[in-house]
């Protein structure tokens, strides 16, 4: 079976839930930047939580089947329809022979993911499906006219139908624990004061913030580190003063002191962060 891809908005690419073990390497895991609604979406159409799956900036993917299919869409709600005919988020979708999915643009929101049963099989480098935007190893960025395989269902089958997801705040609360080079900071406990809106700037990488209100990070030290290791999550600041959080496809070293680190079950929520989002980081002790 086949989906092929009609239509692409900003940007899709396949993900799953990355290529661990390759760090010694140089090989970043990559994966579904917001990994809870990889996950869902699986779980809802029947499949292991990590197959394959679409991964969708904003939305404005349209996508049809060459066979039966069941889908479903989580993530950032964006308005989806079958042939035209609205659908749900977060539910279980039969699209028939020559059906057509088109996801509209999110209104609040990054990334939005489309599951198939069986998931999307395209040969897997490194162990992965996964596209890292940032060493180019994976499957290419979707296009128009592209044509994605779809492999065997699994024995397992739906077992819901609906998965309702919360409205996001306005402010969004994001957990970190002091990082590594907390100390290269006159007063790092200022990253948890105040409130920051998420730039422009900011992409599968990592999230750039600015501040909104509250003092700014100052340097206590000027000399800049040796290249070292970052984990995901890392809140590393460069001498801008803008922290930047990273997110999937991060590098694995870095050269600016690291402030905080974004507790793991946080990450997916400032994946889902667009510009224009406030956050706050309170300090989970």
């Amino acid at each position: 079976m086949l989906i092929f891809i009609e239509r692409v908005g900003p940007l899709a690419t396949v993900q799953d839930l990355g290529r661990p073990g390759w760090f010694d390497s140089g090989v970043g895991q990559a994966g579904a930047a917001d990994r809870a609604s990889l996950r869902l979406a699986n779980r809802l159409v029947g499949n292991p939580e990590d197959h394959g799956a679409i991964e969708v900036l904003l939305g404005g993917l349209a996508l049809r089947a060459d066979a039966h299919l069941t889908v479903a869409v989580t993530g950032a709600p964006a308005p989806a329809t079958v042939d035209g005919t609205p659908v749900g988020h977060a539910s279980v979708l039969e699209l028939d022979e020559g059906e057509v999915l088109r996801l509209g643009l999110a209104s609040t929101g990054l990334r939005s993911y489309v599951a198939v049963r069986g998931g999307i099989d395209v040969a897997k480098v490194l162990g992965s499906r996964s596209r890292d935007t940032l060493s180019g190893i994976g499957p290419e960025p979707l296009h128009a006219g592209a044509q994605l395989p779809i492999g065997p269902p699994p024995r397992t089958l739906p077992t819901v139908e609906f998965a309702p997801q919360p409205v996001p705040p306005e402010v969004l609360t994001v957990r970190a624990r002091p990082g590594p080079r907390a100390d290269w900071f006159a007063e790092p406990e200022q990253l948890f004061r105040g409130s920051w809106v998420v730039s422009v700037d900011t992409d599968r990488i990592g999230a750039r913030l600015d501040r909104v209100d509250g003092p700014p990070l100052v340097r206590a030290r000027s000399r800049e580190l040796p290249a070292e290791g970052v984990a995901l999550g890392s809140v590393q600041v460069p001498p801008s003063g803008q922290p930047v959080v990273f997110l999937a496809d991060h590098p694995i070293t870095g050269g600016y002191p690291v402030v905080a680190v974004v507790l793991d079950a946080d990450v997916d929520t400032v994946a889902q962060a667009r510009p224009g989002q406030r956050l706050r980081f309170v300090p989970d002790l």
